[in-house]
């Protein structure tokens, strides 16, 4: 029999493995009364244009939790769980598994819960600058607190000599050109053109600039605390 296969246009796909170094079980945290995970689908759910959101991972806990919150959840196998583990490996084998399901998307967006401010708009407008700019794909940044033209490398001897280029010596930071850093918040690409390259920086990318209040990434309890704290300051500016 000929599988019938269900043609999706974006898919969300949730990391959420049950292992963490710096922040033991960080995924399933409590953040402001909810799971730290739940922020990420809550959003996506919000912002509309997501047709099938899909948690992956190789912990039962997460994977509870996406079946609680209505979504997809996929078993990742340990070999996908490691520290070793990329991101494009675990979106690669989620995609994999939904083909086997008769599912297919023409575009994946890899939302990382390591993201929690990330709002429904920022979802939107990735969605709609890929769609303006014609684009193969979107990747969010936000401006940079430090020019990174005031930093470099150390020699063993700890010399600060050479450390600032000449041409930057005396000038004011207001002076620089603005840096920006990816915010690893939202990641969005054709899948054809992502299982070819297996990246999700695929030419021609364009950026997403997100606030830098919304791009918290969380690796560690300093992160965490802090983040709860800007979750505080959001709420009071919006109130």
């Amino acid at each position: 029999m000929t599988k019938v296969f269900k043609t999706v246009d974006i898919v969300a796909i949730v990391p959420a493995r049950g292992g963490s170094k710096r922040l033991p079980r960080k995924n399933v945290l409590p953040l402001a009364g909810k799971p730290l995970i739940q922020w990420t689908l809550d959003a996506a759910k919000e912002s509309g244009v997501i047709e099938l959101i899909v948690v992956t991972s190789d912990d039962e806990e997460v994977l509870t939790i996406a079946e609680q919150h209505q979504v997809m959840a996929i078993r990742r196998p340990d070999d996908l769980s490691s520290d070793t583990a990329t991101s494009v490996d675990a979106v690669l084998h989620a995609l994999d598994a939904l083909a086997e399901q008769g599912i297919v998307a023409k575009r994946v967006m890899l939302l990382q819960p390591t993201s929690p401010l990330r709002r429904a708009e920022d979802i939107r407008d990735a969605v709609k600058r890929m769609d303006d700019c014609g684009v193969a794909s979107v990747v969010s940044v936000c401006e940079m607190d430090h020019s990174p033209l005031w930093s470099n490398t150390l020699p063993e001897n700890g010399s600060m000599d050479d450390f600032i280029r000449p041409e930057i010596v005396g000038k004011r930071s207001q002076d620089l050109p603005q840096y920006y850093r990816l915010n690893g918040a939202v990641y969005l690409v054709a899948t054809n053109k992502f299982r070819q390259k297996e990246s999700f920086f695929v030419s021609p990318c364009s950026s997403l600039l997100m606030e830098k209040r919304f791009s918290q990434d969380i690796d560690d309890k300093r992160d965490f605390l802090f983040t709860e704290f800007l979750l505080s300051s959001i709420v009071s500016d919006l109130g």
